[in-house]
């Protein structure tokens, strides 16, 4: 009995000597690495994270932004490509993962995008998500005929298309926002829906009284003003002209409607002669009475707003001054003397003058400043 006592405490001796029970070790050995596993995930993750979130590559040169054009139908791996390609992002995979999680690969947009330098790819993902595409900007001068404008929006490299010329007087002259490849006819239609939301808004508050039948005779009018003078706080006043002499059968007697039934508002060069001031054609005001046919430019706002609530003068005259603008009258003879001043003042060396620009700003290109409204 003591033998085999002994021999049992032996072998529990024994079992301590030898460590841990298999089960055991299997236990440590899945925990540890579990550990490991998660450790390993976290850092992943904590990767992850910074390139999402972390500053991108720096723009290529040490320029401050990066252009990159997404084409229409472009798939998710092409986008990253090319985002890649520019140096945009770092890594095009993660961009396609992280495209896909977020639910932002079912809503990316085309077109021309400007990335900062080093911004986080989370920053480039949410741009094309939203859109935030680069806008272009034109802009159409006052007082340029429709084939003008359709001039400056061929000559802009950024669009595209072909568009007809619109009807005389029918654009808004503004500045415009368009995108890279946006169609000429969609930005000139902008173009013409701005001018009738605004002609609808002027003629709905146009002053009571006034000779015109149609919008359309309110434009014509504000298209000649617009040509007439090149300074906008002269609009309302020589509007404020041509509607008194209307209103008692007077003669517009103006030169860039002469101009416009010869050249169709193309500069002639020089000024106009004798011969043609008194050659009729349906636009020459000093050959018919009342309005011409139709607009003979695209007025803007000033011009616009200036025939539909001018103010209440009884002048039915004006001549330049010298200055740039215009002496205005009430009577033919405080015309004349008017008219006199101008002359001398024409007569005068050229280094002692002061330049005196074409009517409508230097729209006409050959205005005769003497000859304005009553001569």
């Amino acid at each position: 009995g003591l033998q085999e006592g002994h021999v049992s405490r032996g072998r529990r001796t024994s079992r301590s000597r030898t460590g841990v029970s298999p089960v055991r070790r299997l236990l440590v050995g899945l925990v540890s690495g579990a550990a490991v596993f998660v450790l390993i995930v976290l850092i992943a993750l904590g990767a992850a994270l910074y390139l999402y979130n972390g500053p991108g590559p720096k723009a290529a040169d040490g320029a401050s932004t990066t252009t990159v054009e997404l084409r229409r139908g472009a798939s998710l791996p092409e986008i990253a490509a090319s985002l890649k390609r520019a140096g945009v992002i770092r890594s095009p995979s993660l961009f396609v993962t992280a495209a896909q999680v977020s639910g932002a690969a079912r809503r990316m947009k085309a077109g021309e995008y400007e990335f900062a330098s080093r911004e986080p790819l989370s920053k480039v993902l949410e741009d094309i998500r939203e859109g935030r595409i680069v806008k272009h900007q034109v802009t159409i001068p006052e007082g340029l005929t429709s084939e003008q404008v359709v001039e400056i929006l061929t000559n802009e490299p950024l669009l595209s298309g072909d568009t007809p010329a619109p009807p005389e007087g029918t654009v808004l002259p503004e500045t415009y926002l368009f995108e890279r490849g946006e169609d000429r006819a969609h930005v000139l239609k902008r173009m013409m829906d701005a001018q009738d939301q605004l002609l609808s808004i002027l003629w709905s508050h146009r002053q009571p009284g006034l000779p015109y039948l149609t919008p359309t005779e309110a434009v014509t009018l504000a298209s000649i003003v617009e040509k007439e003078t090149g300074k906008p706080d002269e609009r309302p006043r020589v509007a404020a002209v041509f509607l008194n002499r209307l209103k008692i059968g007077m003669r517009l007697q103006s030169d860039p409607t002469v101009i416009y039934g010869i050249s169709r508002g193309e500069p002639l060069g020089r000024g106009l002669t004798a011969a043609e001031l008194s050659t009729p054609t349906p636009y020459n005001t000093y050959a018919i009475s009342g309005l011409p046919p139709g607009p003979i430019a695209n007025p803007g706002r000033a011009a616009l707003a200036a025939v539909l609530d001018p103010p209440h003068t009884d002048e039915l005259y004006f001549v330049a001054d010298g200055t740039g603008g215009h002496a205005f009258a009430s009577t033919l003879e405080q015309h004349a003397k008017n008219v006199a001043r101008w002359r001398q003042i024409e007569r005068q060396p050229a280094t002692a003058k002061v330049e005196v620009p074409k009517a409508g700003g230097g729209k006409s290109g050959s205005r005769s400043p003497a000859r304005s409204a009553g001569k």
